[in-house]
């Protein structure tokens, strides 16, 4: 394999990973790809082939970030021929606060900073440290690069990312900065290609998974977004509220006697579909399900899509298009229907046969606004930005 990249997304349990190979003219194949999953008990590394087959499942004779670095560079050094493995390994950090609004390659000062801005990702922003932290340990001698959700966000102007706070807060950076910024980014970049009379002047991508947030784009470029501090703001998702009144958090500590911790872990963990429904934070059983707390939940989260495009359309002053993206709005007829429907005062109009079948585009021919559907590529982001950054060093 031709100098082969390494991209991980390290969460709370498990550690996702995928592999591209550099061709002559720099661009970038994916191959394999998998995961470290269960890393606090019994993890298992499992290999797949570009088609999705498995090609290797073996135990982590360690467990932890260190654990799962070593059995993946292990297994890749073998399958790879080369000991030094891969030329270079490109991280999603979720969180690049003020100071970074381009990936960067990762030095000890630049870790620092990243686990700095942990308490504003807390979900997220530690797991990313622990990984890079563990492949300084293992491969000390491949390059890794950090590639920041926040940082496509970084052209949102003055007015939308303050708060209504005294400027001495302000200028400490609590301010709003926007995620899923790679995902945006991908689409940003291939939207265009899809079909060049598209107008790229008012678009919003509503990226819809198990985080979700939407965002608005003026010739690609990020103007508006949900998510604003931290990436518990905006709509509701899987088990996080999305937009709180602040006053709710102050009456949990006051009146109901909840802990700081207590609090974070409802914001974060215990609320959205999950405490809505009851049942499941998968929107894939709450559909399945008759239940009238699931009917509820799926029906809250797309009227909160829909009252948030109200509110990007408006920044932007209409619409051309409408994508979207991630898990649910991907493979999520019915949630992108619910939307669309709430939306029609703007003019859109889906063809139901389309959409139910995950069709590209899904907007009818009546439609003044292109509905379409786009599979994000994160992991082709960050490599795209690990390559660039490692043949400009060179």
């Amino acid at each position: 394999m031709r100098e082969p990249l390494l991209v991980l997304n390290a969460g709370s349990s498990s550690l996702k990973f995928s592999v591209f190979e550099t061709l002559l003219d720099r661009s970038l194949v994916a191959g394999a790809h998998g995961s470290v999953e269960s890393l606090d008990r019994a993890s298992r590394l499992v290999v797949r082939d570009s088609n999705g087959s498995v090609i290797a499942d073996r135990p982590a004779i360690q467990l932890g970030y260190h654990g799962a670095i070593e059995v993946i560079h292990r297994w890749f050094a073998d399958h790879i021929g080369s000991e030094s493995g891969f030329d270079g390994i490109g991280h999603r950090v979720v969180h690049g606060g003020e100071h970074y609004q381009q990936p960067v390659r990762i030095d000890n000062s630049v870790l620092e900073i990243i686990a700095s801005l942990c308490p504003l990702a807390p979900l997220h922003q530690p797991h990313h440290v622990e990984a890079i932290r563990a492949v300084s340990a293992i491969a000390p001698g491949v390059p890794q690069v950090a590639c920041f959700d926040t940082a496509f966000h970084h052209t949102l102007s003055e007015l939308e990312r303050e708060f209504a706070l005294p400027q001495v807060l302000t200028q400490k950076g609590i301010r709003r900065y926007g995620f899923h910024g790679l995902s945006y980014e991908y689409i940003a970049s291939v939207y265009a290609d899809l079909q060049p009379s598209w107008s790229t002047d008012k678009v919003v991508v509503a990226h819809l998974g198990s985080g979700a947030s939407m965002c608005a784009l003026r010739d690609g470029k990020s103007v508006g977004t949900t998510m604003g501090f931290t990436a518990v703001d905006g709509l509701p998702m899987s088990t996080r509220t999305g937009s709180l009144d602040p006053g709710v958090i102050l009456y949990l500590l006051k009146q109901e006697g909840m802990s700081v911790d207590e609090v974070e872990r409802l914001i974060y963990e215990q609320a959205g579909l999950l405490g809505v429904s009851g049942i499941s934070s998968d929107m894939r059983t709450l559909l399945e399900s008759n239940s009238p707390s699931a009917v509820h939940a799926v029906q809250l989260f797309a009227y909160r899509a829909a009252r948030e495009l109200g509110s990007l359309v408006s920044l932007l002053g209409g619409l051309d298009a409408l994508i979207f993206t991630a898990g649910i709005g991907e493979h999520a007829p019915t949630v992108r229907d619910l939307i669309c429907r709430r939306s029609a005062w703007l003019g859109i109009e889906l063809d139901s046969n389309a959409n139910e079948a995950n069709r590209a585009l899904i907007s009818s021919d009546d439609s003044k606004v292109s509905v379409l559907v786009i599979p994000t590529d994160e992991n082709l982001m960050i490599a795209k930005h690990t390559r660039r950054l490692l043949d400009a060093d060179r």
